[in-house]
């Protein structure tokens, strides 16, 4: 396997390998267990394409009783298991292990219930995202988290990564959509966490679990909070002479009081290649493009988009265009949203990228990011949430060229340490999966990391939930708090690193 040091494959669960399959059979039988190695190929990697490893195995269980009995026969034997819904994560979390159960959820597919009354959906975890908002907007209700992979990313991979989407900055992440759900934990017991109702008591595990990369738990169940589609959505194009110009736009925007249902920011090279993938009419003349769309009562709507187009004017707008129609507001989204693929047309690789920062930073940052460009001699296309400062630089690079993949990864981490260095972090909805593993230094301190893992520990003490993804170096529990060098000598010198 190419790619980041992981942990080293166990020998003895190696050596067990086939007597592991079999047992796996007989917890789900038929066509449930995936062992020859071609058919294993399609599990290979996730949406990080640059690294790849073959599981131990694959299991695709159905029910709840199937993971309780996988799992907790993991736990008694010392197996590590890796949890995986659709693989659309872009940071390698649901990257396999030579010698570990390969969790896929793919076939908890189904919706559960949908209760209108309580606005509130009960699905399966791999339901797809936009399947909830098929499933009830025939009564006017829609889901509001909308990643641009909604088509094919699970909700039980939005809750592990906290996803969002370009409606995020007025209606929030999964995080703040998300009600209950229910997980099995690596002993193989079955608990609830939260519900239907507005709040619970307690330790707030629920958020704990939102955005925890498969490293707590294996979610079986979520319950989402469904919303009433708005009155009126209108969405406009914006075109400005300057990338630093649009980003004092956004600035301004969010400044001025206005919240936009969405705003979304895309450079030239990005405009281009959308628009000759959807064309859907993008301006083809300027150096960035906002996608702002204004959502409620009709009055408030008009209002300010004059608000809007005022702001943007005094920005140096070149060009401001208002969709007619609710398809036409439709087609201006699908060019963002076919962005990601749309530059697969003009690069033979990109590498996404996945960084926050304030929004007073975004002139800086993409002032920063071009002369990254120019130091490592690679393009990058810009589109991300402008709203919430969630940055997707598109780094361009030949895979197929001696030491470029090495040269866009050492570009992305020079990103991601700007985003860090502005007051931001080091993701915002793609996780940190073993992308930016070793990059959790650079915003968290030693004591920091060691309080992080005490989580785990409290979940998962043995480590054998997704090991090697998010901490940068793996601590037994036990040894907690005595990871102190004396003299040069690491304690401990048994204990695996990497």
């Amino acid at each position: 396997m190419s790619g980041p040091h992981m942990p080293e494959a166990d020998a003895a669960t190696l050596k067990k390998r086939e007597e592991i399959v079999a047992d796996m059979r007989i917890i789900v039988p038929g066509e449930g267990v995936v062992a020859v190695e071609n058919e294993m190929r399609a599990f290979e990697s996730d949406g990080l394409t640059a690294y790849r490893q073959l599981p131990l195995v694959v299991v695709l269980p159905e029910t709840v009783a199937q993971v309780s009995r996988i799992l907790k026969y993991c736990h008694e034997r010392n197996i590590r298991v890796v949890p995986r819904g659709s693989g659309t994560s872009l940071s390698g979390g649901a990257l396999p292990l030579a010698d570990a159960v390969l969790l896929v959820m793919s076939r908890f597919n189904r919706i559960l219930e949908i209760d209108f009354e309580n606005r509130a959906v009960v699905a399966q975890p791999g339901v797809t995202n936009l399947g909830i908002t098929n499933a009830v907007e025939q009564e006017g209700f829609y889901y509001a988290p909308d990643p641009s992979s909604q088509i094919a990313c699970s909700i039980g991979g939005n809750v592990a990564e906290n996803s969002g989407g370009v409606h995020c900055l007025k209606y929030g992440l999964t995080a703040n959509n998300i009600l209950g759900i229910e997980m099995v934990l690596m002993t193989g017991e079955v608990i609830r966490l939260g519900g239907k109702h507005l709040d619970a008591e307690g330790y707030d595990l629920l958020g704990l679990m939102t955005g925890s990369e498969g490293l707590l738990g294996v979610v079986t169940e979520v319950t989402v909070r469904i919303l009433k589609k708005p009155e009126t959505a209108r969405a406009l194009l914006i075109g400005f002479p300057s990338s630093e110009e649009a980003g004092q736009c956004v600035a301004d925007i969010i400044g001025a009081g206005i919240i936009p249902g969405g705003m979304e920011m895309m450079d030239k090279p990005a405009i281009h290649a959308a628009e000759d993938f959807v064309q859907v009419g993008y301006p083809l003349d300027v150096e960035a493009l906002l996608i702002v769309e204004l959502d409620g009562p009709q009055a408030e709507v008009d209002h300010l988009i004059a608000r809007v187009e005022e702001i943007a004017r005094k920005n140096g707008a070149t060009t401001s265009r208002v969709s007619n129609s609710d398809e036409e507001r439709q087609a201006f989204w699908a060019g963002r949203k076919a962005a990601f693929p749309a530059v697969g047309r003009i690069s033979p690789d990109y590498y996404c990228m996945d960084g926050t920062i304030p929004r007073k930073e975004l002139p800086r940052v993409l002032a920063g990011m071009r002369a990254l460009s120019e130091k490592y001699g690679l393009s990058v296309a810009n589109v991300f949430h402008a709203g919430d400062g969630n940055l997707h630089p598109l780094i361009l690079y030949d895979a197929n060229k001696p030491g470029e993949l090495e040269k866009a990864e050492d570009f992305g981490a020079d990103i991601l340490r700007l985003c860090v260095e502005v007051g931001g972090v080091l993701t915002g909805e793609h996780g940190v999966g073993v992308e930016k593993r070793d990059l959790m230094p650079e915003m968290f301190t030693e004591d920091d990391l060691n309080q992080q893992i005490r989580v785990k520990c409290a979940f998962d003490p043995n480590h054998l939930l997704n090991p090697g993804k998010m901490f940068p170096q793996l601590h037994r529990c036990a040894e907690l708090g005595r990871m102190h060098i004396h003299r040069g000598q690491m304690p401990f010198p048994e204990l695996e690193r990497f």
